[in-house]
């Protein structure tokens, strides 16, 4: 699956590139994502990790990011800028500090057990974008 995964993301890469555009309009799985396992991904303080820099809608948490933009605007996202952004943030900001979640690709300082491996799977990037959808 894995193997099927990364070829279904290059392939989408590689027709978004040749559009020029940054989005990656299809979906990593070729399926929808979970929204309910979405949310609980990115309030994750050992998986996602997005709110050591980013806020959003999580009255439960006590200690959001202010370092990046409040994940409630990502409305202003289509789908595909959304799964874009999470795969690799630095193709809309070649100096942005978040982390590319599923692309091993001129990555620095990678520690030796890590190298190769993403950090999201395809089915938690696509159920991460599922959640951000409903911020609408």
């Amino acid at each position: 699956m894995r193997r099927f995964a990364a070829l279904s993301f290059l392939l989408c890469i590689a027709v978004s590139t040749s559009a020029g555009g940054d989005e990656i309009t299809a979906s990593l799985t070729g399926a929808k994502g979970d929204p309910a396992r979405g949310r609980a991904l990115v309030a994750s303080r050992q998986i996602g990790l997005c709110l050591l820099c980013h806020s959003g809608p999580f009255p439960e948490e006590r200690f959001q990011g202010k370092l990046a933009p409040d994940l409630s605007s990502v409305a202003r996202l289509s789908e595909g800028e959304i799964r874009a952004r999470i795969v690799d943030p630095r193709r809309a900001n070649p100096e942005s500090i978040m982390p590319a979640y599923f692309s091993t690709q001129d990555l620095t300082r990678v520690a030796g057990g890590f190298r190769g491996k993403t950090i999201l799977t395809a089915e938690q990037i696509e159920d991460v974008v599922a959640y951000l959808l409903t911020l609408r």
